[in-house]
């Protein structure tokens, strides 16, 4: 009867829509689970060569990091298939984000590395600082008269 749509008010649709959006989506992917199709250090050694690819070249699209990858010479790479899976594993492990432009009516999907936070001496030299300052916390015993 609620979710008919009827009623007094009118908004027992409500309901039922809110019922059908939220079972109508997928679950998202774990990219943790991904698996590299090779033992993990050389798909560690393969992720690190890759990373620089990118972060030498600016954000890329699969095919120019496929191109860029050949020219580098990686080796352990197989395939492109085996490139996109070295991907997906490198952003499940939080080394690359995926960037989605629009372009027309398409869309255009690019790699590129996170931002890295500089350590800076001053930073360094603040946290020491406020090290110092802080005193350590002594306790306090009461004294009776």
């Amino acid at each position: 009867m609620w979710l008919a749509g009827g009623g007094v008010g009118g908004g027992g649709g409500c309901i039922s829509k809110t019922l059908v959006r939220y079972f109508s989506r997928k679950c998202a992917v774990n990219l943790r689970k991904i698996n590299p199709k090779v033992p993990t250090q050389e798909a560690t050694s393969i992720a690190e060569d890759l990373y620089h690819v990118i972060k030498q070249h600016g954000p890329l699209s699969v095919s120019n990091t496929w191109i860029h990858a050949k020219e580098s010479n990686i080796s352990g790479l197989n395939s492109k298939t085996h490139m996109k899976i070295m991907l997906k594993w490198m952003r499940g492990r939080k080394m690359l984000k995926l960037i989605c432009h629009q372009v027309g009516s398409g869309k255009k999907f690019l790699h590129s590395t996170l931002p890295e936070e500089p350590e800076t001496e001053e930073s360094r030299n603040a946290l020491e600082l406020k090290l110092k300052a802080e005193k350590p916390a002594t306790k306090r015993r009461k004294q009776f008269k």
